[in-house]
């Protein structure tokens, strides 16, 4: 990564997925990029680093990859080998850990029953509560499991999540969470599954690694916004942020995060994620070598606490967020020499893949431009 040139063709604001891949793609078109993040590092949210006790670690939280598009998983194995790995989450209700999504197993254990795959699946039939239309994510959970699942898997989660009963977001929400009546574990189904086999830092230094690219980071846009004026922005900050929140800020939620080291050779759980959706303060426990494979000395875990204060995480999925959103979004498509990219920009929850097909998306519209 060389030092910052005089006058790039493009600054993108941010060096997580989006910002990265879009400063790649311009790059290996021949073209001079500037990459600048307020943070100390590159990697947006999913930069990772060893410990003061050596094991690798998500600062910002757990980051699993998964993807169904091959065009997604190919373009970033030029920038990274893999190491496999299939997420499994197990939810704590009462005193059992119940694997989360919902599936056979799920309803045996819980329940005390024996039942086979067509007697999960009628199960299931009968105790779930047909609601139509689906506006709500309550609609969309007791449409599919009915209020006993509910309430002890999905309520609870929901309002430490997001500081919001289940009734008061967008059914959108709960859409992402299947329920299976096999006994398929995994949290994810896609077909490709893997983590970066050194760390998605390091993935992302070599996406940067090019020539035509310079990075600068502890650098915030405010301080620079000025300076560049002739290149053509690349934005993936908030959205509300770019235009000085002159609508007024959208609403975000945050996280906390508790990292812990324990001086142990045996793990601390038996899965990567543990989610506890009735007890405590926080949502969920990660330990990070069951996501890594690494063999180190002891092992380190997060415990998430969702809050209202902090980094912008999750776009709040209301009818009036998204209204706030398109009022931005009509600014957005005034500005001819800014592109508006990725999950802030878009005010989107995104995941990491759908991250990076946007982003090669909106850089082919940029070279296909005059």
């Amino acid at each position: 990564m060389s030092t910052s040139p005089s006058s790039p063709d493009f600054l993108v604001v941010g060096a997580g997925f989006a910002g990265s891949v879009c400063a790649r793609q311009l790059a290996d078109a021949g073209h001079r990029v500037l990459v600048i993040d307020k943070r100390p590092h590159i990697g947006g949210n999913a930069y990772d680093c060893l410990d003061e006790h050596g094991v690798l670690i998500h600062p910002y939280g757990p980051h699993i990859f998964h993807t169904n598009s091959k065009l997604v998983f190919e373009y970033l194995s030029r920038f990274t080998d893999w190491r496999f790995y299939e997420h499994r989450v197990l939810a704590k209700v009462g005193d059992q850990l119940l694997p989360i999504p919902i599936n056979r197993t799920t309803l045996n254990k819980l329940y005390g029953l024996t039942l086979s795959e067509e007697e999960a699946q009628a199960y299931i039939e009968r105790v779930r509560e047909p609601r139509a239309p689906l506006k709500t994510s309550e609609d969309v959970v007791l449409n599919s499991v009915g209020s006993d699942l509910c309430e002890k898997f999905f309520r609870g989660y929901t309002r430490k999540q997001w500081g919001l009963d289940l009734s008061e977001l967008s059914a959108g929400v709960a859409a992402r969470i299947p329920t299976r009546t096999n006994d398929d574990d995994r949290y994810f189904s896609d077909s490709f599954q893997f983590m970066p086999a050194q760390g998605y830092t390091r993935m992302f230094e070599a996406m940067l690694d090019h020539p035509l690219i310079s990075v600068q980071t502890g650098q915030d846009f405010e301080s620079v916004r000025e300076v560049y004026t002739s290149a053509r922005l690349i934005y993936t900050g908030p959205i509300d942020s770019y235009f000085k929140q002159c609508f007024g800020p959208l609403p975000y939620r945050s996280l906390r995060f508790a990292h812990e080291h324990l001086d142990q050779d045996s793990s601390f759980q038996a899965v990567g994620t543990v989610n506890y959706p009735n007890d405590h303060a926080f949502t969920r426990i990660t330990e990070f070598k069951h996501l890594t494979g690494q063999k180190a000395k002891g092992t380190s875990i997060v415990r998430e606490y969702p809050q209202d204060e902090g980094d912008p995480y999750y776009p709040v999925p209301r009818p009036e967020s998204e209204a706030l959103f398109k009022r931005y979004e009509a600014l957005a498509e005034q500005e001819t020499q800014v592109t508006f990219v990725g999950r802030l920009a878009q005010y989107r929850y995104y995941n990491m893949d759908q991250i990076v097909a946007a982003a090669l998306k909106a850089s082919d519209d940029i070279l296909k431009r005059p």
